[in-house]
């Protein structure tokens, strides 16, 4: 069944015609223009030739599967060194001059696969379409479950995106912006949440020859000359947060402090609250890492997250600083083989360090490389950096609260996951609650607020109690064949353990 197509739009083709040479100078038939025998025309269509698609959906989903399985690229499609983006080629499409739309499709696929084919995606049959200042790439995606025709995986962003001129007078639109779409997210049962920022994209095309015919009237000069350099676009994507967090009141102590709440002091007591990432522990209690999640040391499983109590530090309400440490370790397993994990995290002895509005989370990490198996121990790695209240932290009723703190993931913090995650990923947030007197009240509850990094889903199916196994038995570990595919790898949280942004969202298969 025929698809209803987008327009696209490269730019404003009148503006651009001069600067871009021949190759897409407006015919003399054009929208509104009479031919050589003065009869009016309708405005043609012109054809598109020869195209590109340099993109590659993104870099650190393509970094794990490297490391996990293999990338293979098929018919006539080809993949840069180093695990670099792919082009796909031969591009044909048409370029409407009434609207300045183009519609360009192109050849070849790529397979990604890994864990003995339980991950197994191909990419084919991809599209690229603009309309005004915004766009959408589309592909086929087959796994063992089925295809999904037309499925668009990006919105584009072309605001800020400058034509250039390539070799034999092609049109060149370089490190356009891309997105994830509603739909793609949608589709991974919103665990990977619309807007995430995949690899920008560059396209690539050649207008075919038109008849020879002279214009009745010179195209429109462009207001400036263009340029190749490319807007700008920023590597990792900080998820939109608000600038200010509510910070939510603990409840009052019924017996007066001994200590004016302003004072510095030492920290007596209090707890940290934190999941690490929510999509990791679907990953790592899912169908593909077939895992558990274990807490020991006096940490224990609290809502989506976990808990690590008696904090000890200090406090000081004039420097608006604080520095506590938390008891207890978290385990993360995953990958069995030969009655051992391969995916073997833990994180320990977690330090909240804050000055003002800036704060590190620190922890003791020991991981596994899943290749070598070698474990690699890191002492005091700066694991996330915090962004904290306007203000800083302060104590109220002898108590110092930190609600639903947004964290991201450092460069140093990337270690600790086998480069799964590039530095700037969003963590789940947390909330600290510390205690500078010994008769001040802690809040009795406090979950781990897992902020934007939600939607994940919680990891805490099984058995959750003081130093218990956490997920080992999901409701993600079952995955009958009715389970359709895209809410098959949603589930799984792959994509977001990864940090994919592999392209899945609807649309129908164009007719050749």
């Amino acid at each position: 069944m025929a698809a209803t197509r987008r327009p696209i739009a490269l730019a404003a083709a009148v503006a651009t015609a001069a600067a871009l040479g021949n190759a897409f100078a407006l015919p003399a038939f054009a929208a509104g223009q009479s031919g050589s025998d003065g009869a009016s025309a309708a405005a043609p269509t012109m054809e598109l030739k020869d195209g590109t698609l340099d993109w590659g959906f993104k870099e650190s989903f393509r970094k794990y599967i490297g490391a996990a399985g293999k990338i293979t690229v098929k018919d006539g499609a080809t993949q840069a060194a180093g695990n670099g983006v792919f082009t796909f080629v031969n591009g044909k499409g048409t370029y409407d001059m009434t609207t300045h739309g183009t519609d360009t499709a192109f050849e070849g696929g790529v397979n990604f696969s890994a864990h003995g084919g339980v991950l197994d995606i191909t990419l084919s049959d991809v599209k690229l379409s603009t309309a005004g200042k915004g766009g959408a790439i589309t592909a086929d995606v087959a796994t063992p479950q089925g295809t999904q025709n037309d499925v668009a995986v990006a919105d584009l962003d072309l605001s800020a995106v400058k034509p250039g001129q390539g070799a034999g007078g092609a049109m060149v639109f370089k490190d356009i912006p891309a997105k994830l779409t509603k739909a793609g997210s949608e589709a991974f049962n919103g665990q990977y949440q619309t807007g995430e920022v995949l690899d920008p994209a560059t396209l690539t095309v050649k207008a075919v020859t038109p008849p020879t015919e002279k214009p009745t009237e010179k195209p429109t000069e462009p207001t400036g000359k263009p340029t190749e350099k490319p807007t700008e676009k920023p590597t990792v994507k900080p998820t939109d947060r608000p600038t200010t967090q509510p910070t939510p009141k603990p409840s009052p102590s019924t017996t007066a402090t001994d200590k004016p709440a302003a004072d510095p002091g030492a920290i007596v007591d209090g707890t940290l609250n934190w999941g690490v990432k929510a999509s990791f522990r679907t990953y790592v209690t899912g169908p593909i890492a077939h895992g558990k999640v274990e807490t020991t040391g006096g940490a224990t499983a609290s809502g989506d997250g976990y808990r690590f109590p008696d904090a000890t530090g200090h406090f000081d309400a004039d420097k608006k600083t604080l520095n506590a440490e938390f008891d207890g370790k978290v385990r993360f397993l995953g990958h069995q083989e030969d009655g051992a994990y391969t995916l073997d995290l833990s994180l320990s002895n977690l330090r909240i360090q804050a000055d003002g509005t800036k704060g590190r989370l620190i922890a003791d990490v020991s991981s596994k490389d899943r290749e070598t198996k070698k474990i690699a121990t890191y002492t005091g790695l700066a694991v996330a950096d915090l962004k904290l209240p306007a203000g800083g932290p302060t104590a109220k009723d002898g108590v110092v609260t930190l609600s639903a703190v947004p964290a991201t993931l450092t460069a140093d913090g990337t270690k600790a996951f086998g480069g799964m995650y590039e530095a700037g990923e969003q963590l789940d947030a947390l909330t600290v609650a510390v205690a500078l007197d010994k008769n001040a009240e802690l809040p009795s509850t406090g979950g781990s607020s897992t902020g934007g990094s939600a939607t994940g889903g919680s990891s805490t199916g099984g058995t959750v109690g003081g130093g218990g196994t956490v997920g080992g038995s999901g409701a993600l570990a079952s995955t009958g064949s009715d389970v359709p595919a895209g809410a098959l790898f949603a589930a799984s949280g792959l994509i977001m353990a990864a940090g994919a942004g592999a392209v899945v969202v609807a649309r129908r298969r164009r007719t050749a």
